[in-house]
């Protein structure tokens, strides 16, 4: 099991360097771990570290969806000449991670580096003891095989929890297809969010590296727009950092699920919140594009939930301009019975029957042509506006 990090995972402090190119993100990596005390905080020589960056989909470094080679080279630089063993992995959306990790140009870097992929495949069954809602992770053995991970998440949207972050980056430690019996039986952001910081919890990474220098906003995790973020985050608490990155982005930091699970266990403490490094204020960027609604993404609990999530909630929609018909978004659907499927062969863009669609948006995230996009009813729409 990994160990405890050396620094206490309740350490709230939060670094924060401007980092306008990838030509200067070694350096600024390295200023950055130097604020929370240097390399030597973090691990010992000789020390088995997993990194574990956002493959997703395995997208090229220019889509903006995974954490990019330069970022990579230089995280496995810098604790390579603290003589750590390093190996690296994931479990991606879909696909082998060997075949991601190569389309992301990871693969590359590795093996000129002789960071070995590390076993993302398979998994244990584990006891979580730290646990408020799972009390067991099947997890993956190249986590469990580790003196230590270290996590190198991406500056992103997502549809379901608002910003894919530090916390969230943890659901690739989970093989297999868990992942999507996971967004079956948590079908709304609260227990899913849950989820996430027992596993979290769980894993322990000792460091978090965000790549933020190019980030993505709009229609994340995956089909959004890149944009010039020009940060790196650095931080030994996750939900500090998850909670800087949701400043950044101007969405107030209560509409993140996680982060609202996360201070309720008394995790997260924002006042506690220690800022290093350059000032955030000028980081902040005010017409990011992200959800601000205080309309849940999946549908609030109780008597109403269904009028609310057939008529408020944001839903996937399919652009048939865009549509393949490579029936993917069918495979990937954890509903059961499934949400969508093809009436008329693949003449046609596969159908949406919202009331079976629980919102995990898995269909949005893994579709390789952008075609499916996450769109409010017009109902949901005219309420943002009241609520202003």
């Amino acid at each position: 099991m990994v160990e405890k990090p050396f620094v206490s995972d309740r350490d709230h402090r939060v670094v924060a360097l401007n980092c306008d190119s990838y030509k200067r993100v070694k350096q600024v990596v390295k200023t950055g771990i130097g604020l929370l005390g240097g390399v030597g905080e973090f691990v010992k020589p000789g020390e088995r570290i997993v990194l574990k960056p956002n493959l997703l989909f395995g997208d090229e470094p220019e889509h903006g969806t995974t954490t990019r080679p330069e970022f990579f080279e230089a995280v496995i630089d810098i604790f390579q000449s603290a003589g750590v063993k390093l190996q690296y992995g994931d479990s991606p959306g879909f696909g082998p991670v060997a075949s991601a990790a190569r389309w992301a140009g990871l693969a590359d870097v590795a093996e000129a580096n002789a960071v070995e992929l590390a076993d993302f495949a398979n998994g244990v069954d584990i006891r979580n003891p730290v646990g408020n809602l799972i009390k067991s992770f099947n997890l993956a053995n190249g986590v469990l095989a580790a003196d230590g991970v270290i996590n190198l998440p991406k500056f992103k949207t997502h549809a379901l929890t608002r910003l894919t972050g530090a916390v969230k980056n943890h659901f690739g430690c989970l093989p297999g297809v868990q992942k999507t019996g996971f967004h079956a039986r948590l079908s709304n952001e609260f227990e899913f969010s849950e989820m996430l910081v027992d596993l979290a919890e769980l894993v322990g990474s000792r460091l978090h590296i965000m790549d933020g220098i190019v980030g993505m906003e709009g229609n994340g995790p995956r089909n959004g727009m890149t944009r010039k973020v020009g940060v790196v985050l650095i931080s030994a608490n996750p939900h500090a950092l998850d909670y800087v990155v949701a400043r950044i982005m101007s969405l107030d930091p209560s509409l993140v699920p996680t982060l609202n699970v996360a201070t309720s266990r008394g995790l997260l403490v924002p006042n506690d919140i220690v800022l290093l490094g350059d000032p955030i204020e000028a980081m902040v960027i005010p017409d990011f594009k992200v959800n601000r609604s205080r309309v849940s993404t999946t549908g609030e609990p109780g008597f109403w939930s269904k009028f609310v999530k057939n008529w408020i909630t944001p839903r996937p929609v399919i652009n048939s301009d865009r549509c393949t018909r490579c029936g993917r978004c069918v495979k990937v659907c954890p509903a059961e019975p499934k949400a969508l499927g093809f009436t008329s062969g693949k003449q046609t863009p596969p159908q949406y029957d919202y009331d079976h669609c629980i919102r995990c948006y898995c269909c949005q995230e893994m579709c390789p042509e952008e075609a499916i996009s996450v769109e409010k009813p017009a109902l949901g729409k005219l309420l943002d506006h009241v609520m202003g």
